[in-house]
């Protein structure tokens, strides 16, 4: 199936994210070791673990993000939608448009609300006013803005709160559809009411979009996700059910990190 661009859609089967035996390096150094994953579609899956665990690594590598880190080299296969996402017919394009990214520090462009969630439609061809009318409605309506927002879209987004700002970057992943949503730490830098949004905001989203995200916090994973996952030092140390994560761990390292006698 294809968007009316050309652009190709994934059909996400059951598992959105198939991961078999990854393993990444930076030049010598090896930031993730055997990782065995299944993410399934229209879940919120977090993953937890301390700094430098491999977290956000791992993330990146399903929108192919490292590929711009220098000397980073990745063996095993990602699927997504049942298509080889490091496969040299991949276009990066197309994997882009059905993987989003939203990260750690709201990015907003220096630009207009407007242009900020047209950039992607525009990107990939869209030039019709009144399409571009309405993705910008939708997605503000999706990231829980447009009654913000709907007499501001011509102000620039630089002008509004950080919260919103984070919230505005949601709504221009969400511009082009994405089948999945990669959220590296979304609300680390917002306070708890803008947080509190957030949170709120994914749990909707997970109707449409698949959901994975990088938490620092153990009660966010605890709140919102289905399923999570504990990293350590570049292993998955334990990936289950966020219920079973958090009331009955089946590893020790597990349940040191989340009772907080980790170290």
């Amino acid at each position: 199936m294809r968007h009316d661009n050309g652009i190709q859609k994934f059909e996400l089967g059951e598992i959105a994210v198939k991961m078999k035996d990854v393993n990444l390096f930076y030049g010598g150094f090896q930031a993730l070791k055997n990782i065995n994953m299944d993410v399934r579609k229209g879940e919120i899956t977090a993953f937890i673990g301390p700094s430098g665990c491999g977290k956000s690594t791992l993330l990146k590598c399903m929108n192919r993000m490292n590929d711009l880190v220098e000397g980073c080299r990745i063996e095993g296969t990602f699927e997504i939608g049942g298509e080889n996402i490091y496969s040299p017919k991949m276009r990066l394009q197309a994997l882009r448009k059905n993987v989003g990214m939203v990260f750690q520090k709201p990015n907003p462009f220096p630009m207009s609300v407007y242009d900020n969630v047209t950039y992607g439609p525009k990107l990939y061809g869209i030039k019709d006013k009144t399409t571009l009318g309405e993705i910008v409605e939708n997605s503000l309506k999706s990231a829980a803005m447009w009654d913000e927002l709907k007499d501001r879209l011509n102000k620039s987004a630089l002008a509004l709160s950080g919260g919103q700002q984070q919230r505005l970057c949601i709504a221009r992943a969400l511009s082009v559809q994405p089948q999945i949503l990669l959220m590296d730490e979304p609300t680390s830098a917002l306070d708890p009411i803008s947080t509190g949004k957030i949170e709120e905001l994914c749990e909707e989203l997970k109707q449409k979009v698949t959901v994975i995200m990088v938490t620092h916090n153990m009660q966010q994973a605890a709140r919102i996700s289905d399923r999570t996952g504990f990293f350590l030092l570049g292993e998955l140390i334990e990936y289950d059910t966020t219920e079973n994560i958090f009331s009955n761990p089946r590893k020790e390292q597990t349940e040191r990190y989340i009772t907080g006698r980790f170290g």
